[in-house]
């Protein structure tokens, strides 16, 4: 296979599990008389045992290995409900919500087979092994509940097992699963007493009731001005930032592959699944659940159903080509026949062996493959490849196709059952008169007090197992069995079926639990809102997951091993007015320099931009850091007002100058660092502009002595594409926000986000300044040459509310490429910001509101437009950062240089290779 690293971490990963394993079979097989039997290795005697792999397939005992292993766990809940739940006559997709004690687990199946991944990070581990695609979120039963600076914080600390939520009576703290029993939702008569010091007591209401009102004593204090909380608001204000929280990798992995996340049905099993599910469906607009029996031990369960696999892959560099046809044709053929053999081995016939046949494809240059499966009859890789390319990055290459890899996956169908899709069931209820009824009086266990509403409501509780199939029962509702307690809100009504609880959902665009928190009393647009912290916290995680989705596709779609591999690239939220409102945590220099730019191009701008515009820029002047980093800009129109940008930075290999790389050591001019973008038009009326970009990238450049232009053309014009499908991305997820709140509510949050930050940024300057009672706190730091870096840290004589960091006595520009632009200088103050707050807080242009800055003209730190700056990208930004962490006595400072690669701004920024 290729990518040897890769490689090395997987084979040394296996090298530590696959003895544990041996260890335990060994230890289990001196138990029985005959052993195991090893079929695949010709033992036929002895105890048959197969186990389940982390790509959804049995497995021989003796095959089994510990780099197949690793979520085989999740993998049975996934075969669990694709067997129990799939309906191929209608192909509905599913997504699967496996909520558990401290994590989350989602999926996604559909078109009647399961989605695999080949190199995926478990525990920092890189893994190259076929993986069933699962998701997984630190949020659970257990996740912790906090309230930090001004937002709802839910996980990612679990209170595990021990001392578990404060209801386990173990002096735990505040948890979902206190939550969801202050609200009613979890019935302590329905859990075995096995809680406390002894084990032997139930569930304890009166400690989960205790720290609900500890923390809403303290919300309360935190927004004086607001309508006090209830705790009843408090709890369900936490359910619904949890909801959102797990709701984010799902819509993560449906959208940012090209799927609508409403078109899926949602599969709700584990332990605590049935408490949520109904509600995150209504988030997501899902419009059906579907609950089975089983649903708290389906993983369980689904190993019962799963078929014995052999999959098989062997790597490729041939191009996709009719000439190449009939060498992948024998290379699979071969691949089925080991395949085959291996399960015929196992007691398999002909009959019982199925193949799926597959090609990993990509487009020449880049690196995003995909793996691409044969339809039945048809040699229709391509077709395949162009629609599943489309649908997930928007566009496809006029370039050539290769095949990285040939895999077949046999399966031997090793369970043989008739099965009763839910769509039929429920049609055959429907056709006899009176098979679907009302569920009656008399079913009633009894009722309880659970919150919906915004108040407590009388609901009804009932056994699953002595519910009628057909019972039809409108919410609110509560179905609990031995292992399971499921909510159904009044928006939602539950069908009783053999195998299965069907719930539909009935809600507007707006869900129900969203809804409630948006009062109106702040005049802001058009509309009177009112920013309510459980809301805030909700936005907060919308607008990150539109950065990261942005992120991820332009990775996938990049061709440079700069963004590929390096992951040197940014991507970013903004204003109208191009303040950033959420960056995700990509290249640490990109942070507060990306707000630079766009604000700058929005001011350049103003007024002359239409719909289907996009800009480029990458001069330090203009908000950019040094050349090889290109930014991307496209502004959001709702009719013919701008509502918003989204922008993409992306290090780019080559753009020109005295050196391969663009990163010259010797430069003294920024022409001889490449091409100099102030600001174009990179795409005009929806039409992109190659011929411009040619010229701004090849000729203009060579025309500097001794100086070349872009020697990767291709690669930049491919980048560039991706880089504009990546804010395609980001302007598609805003527009559904805006379809779902309305733009009034989404512009009132996004300036809300940027408040949050700059308040939690402001109380800790005063913090720190009152602690040196209004003393100014001076640093300087020095340059190799001796040039140095002087700063002033004191509170704003003329508005208390702000501090100044002032840069006076810094030296002049050098002639050399240390000079920093400005936008350096903001960037490290941003990063050192975070840092010293010390709390998860919002990344957005609201750090740096509490802040005036002062920087010398012709300076080091705010060089004249023509003034080479590539060395000061990574190394100067660190010595800004070094000086104002050590300025703040928070760290010490060393050499603040990038050659120890340190994780900082510009630090791991392979540039200084270059360099």
């Amino acid at each position: 296979m290729i990518k040897f690293i890769p490689r090395t971490n997987s084979s040394i990963a296996d090298a530590y599990l696959t003895p544990a394993i041996k260890k335990y079979l060994n230890g289990f097989e001196s138990g029985l008389k005959d052993g195991l039997a090893a079929v695949s290795k010709g033992k036929e005697s002895g105890v048959r045992c197969q186990f389940m792999q982390s790509d959804g397939g049995l497995v021989d005992a003796s095959s089994f290995s510990g780099l197949r292993a690793i979520l085989s766990g999740p993998a049975g809940g996934v075969v669990g409900y694709s067997e129990t739940c799939f309906n191929p006559k209608n192909n509905i997709p599913l997504i699967s919500f496996d909520m558990g004690g401290t994590s989350t687990d989602v999926s996604r199946y559909g078109d009647g087979k399961f989605d695999h991944v080949f190199e995926t990070t478990t525990a920092g581990v890189t893994i190259q092994s076929p993986q069933l695609d699962i998701n997984t979120v630190a949020a659970g039963g257990g996740s912790i509940l906090t309230f930090k600076n001004g937002l709802f914080q839910v996980g990612p600390e679990s209170a595990s097992s021990q001392p578990g939520p404060a209801c386990y009576r173990k002096g735990g703290p505040l948890t979902i699963t206190d939550a969801n029993l202050f609200l009613g939702r979890l019935l302590p008569q329905y859990f075995p007493k096995i809680f406390g010091p002894n084990e032997n007591e139930s569930l304890d209401y009166a400690a989960s009731e205790a720290r609900i009102l500890e923390i809403t004593e303290q919300i309360n204090k935190a927004h004086p001005n607001n309508k006090p909380m209830t705790p009843h608001e408090v709890a369900y204000g936490f359910i619904t930032v949890a909801n959102e929280t797990m709701s984010r990798p799902i819509r993560q992995f449906t959208e940012a592959r090209g799927f609508t996340t409403a078109s899926h049905r949602l599969v709700s099993f584990g332990g605590a699944g049935g408490q949520h599910s109904v509600a995150i469906a209504a988030s997501l607009g899902i419009s059906t659940v579907l609950i089975h029996r089983y649903s708290s031990v389906l993983s369980a369960y689904g190993m019962a159903l799963a078929d014995v696999v052999e999959d098989i892959q062997e790597p490729s560099s041939m191009a996709f080509s009719d000439d190449n046809k009939s060498a992948l044709e024998e290379r699979i053929a071969s691949l089925k026949e080991k395949s085959s053999k291996a399960l015929k081995l196992q007691g398999f016939n002909d009959s019982d062996i199925f193949f799926e046949e597959y090609l990993n494809l990509r487009f020449k240059g880049t690196e995003a493959g995909i793996m691409v499966s044969k339809s039945e009859d048809a040699w229709d890789f391509k077709d395949n490849f162009f629609k599943l390319h489309k649908r997930e990055f928007g566009f496809i290459f006029d370039k050539d196709i290769i095949v990285d890899d040939v895999r077949v996956r046999a399966v031997g169908k090793s369970l043989k059952r008739e099965k009763i899709y839910i769509d039929d069931e429920i049609e055959e209820l429907k056709s006899k008169e009176g098979a679907i009824f009302d569920v009656t009086e008399d079913k009633v266990q009894f009722f309880s007090e659970v919150y919906f509403d915004n108040k407590m409501v009388k609901t009804p509780v009932y056994r699953l197992e002595e519910l009628d199939i057909g019972t039809s029962i409108q919410g609110p509702a509560i179905i609990a069995d031995g292992t399971q307690t499921n909510v159904i809100p009044p928006t939602a009504s539950a069908l009783i079926l053999k195998s299965h609880i069907v719930v539909t959902n009935s809600f507007d665009s707006v869900p129900k639990a969203v809804d409630e928190l948006i009062p109106e009393t702040e005049q802001v647009g058009t509309k009177k809102i009112s920013i309510d912290p459980v809301l805030l916290s909700i936005f907060g995680h919308r607008f990150m997951d539109i950065a990261h989705q942005m992120g991820t596709a332009l990775q996938k779609t990049s061709v440079s091993v700069n963004v590929k591999e390096r992951l040197d690239f940014s991507c970013a939220l903004f204003d109208p007015e191009g303040n950033l409102v959420a960056n995700a945590p990509h290249v640490p220099v990109h942070l507060g320099s990306m707000s630079t730019c766009v604000t700058k191009q929005a001011n350049l701008w103003k007024g002359k931009l239409k719909p289907g515009d996009v800009l480029v820029t990458n001069h330090p002047s203009a908000g950019g850091t040094h050349l090889p980093d290109i930014t991307v800009i496209t502004p959001a129109f709702n009719g013919d007002e701008l509502i918003f940008y989204v922008a993409s930075r992306a290090h780019h290999a080559d753009i020109g100058g005295l050196l391969p790389g663009s990163m010259p050591p010797q430069s003294k001019t920024l022409e001889q660092e490449g091409a100099a973008i102030y600001s174009e038009l990179l795409v005009k009326d929806n039409q992109f502009q190659e011929e411009r970009i040619r010229q701004l990238l090849l000729e203009e450049p060579a025309k500097v002595a001794n100086c070349s232009g872009s020697r990767r053309i291709s690669d930049n014009i491919s980048d560039l594409n991706a880089q504009i499908a990546a804010n395609h991305k980001g302007i598609s997820l805003i527009g559904q926000l805006v379809n779902e709140f309305g733009l009034d509510t989404i512009i009132a949050y996004m300036r809300a986000i940027q408040d949050n930050a700059a308040n939690t940024v402001s109380s800790m300057l005063k913090k720190v300044i009152s602690e040196r009672n209004g003393k100014a706190l001076e640093g300087v730091d020095y340059m190799d040459d001796g040039s140095k870096i002087c700063l002033k840290v004191v509170q704003d004589p003329k508005d208390e509310s702000k501090v100044i960091f002032d840069f006076t006595g810094t030296s002049q520009q050098a002639y050399n490429n240390i000079n920093a632009p400005e936008a350096i200088t903001y960037s490290a103050i941003i990063y050192c910001l975070r840092c010293l707050v010390d709390e998860d807080i919002p990344l957005n242009q609201g750090c740096l509101r509490p802040i005036n800055v002062v920087l010398p003209d012709s300076s080091l730190l705010k060089p004249d437009s023509d003034c080479a700056v590539v060395g000061g990208n990574v190394c100067t930004s660190q010595i800004i950062t070094g000086l104002i962490l050590s300025t703040f006595e928070a760290a010490a400072n060393s050499q603040s240089c990038c050659n120890n690669f340190t994780f900082g701004i510009g630090g791991n920024d392979e540039d200084v290779g270059m360099v």
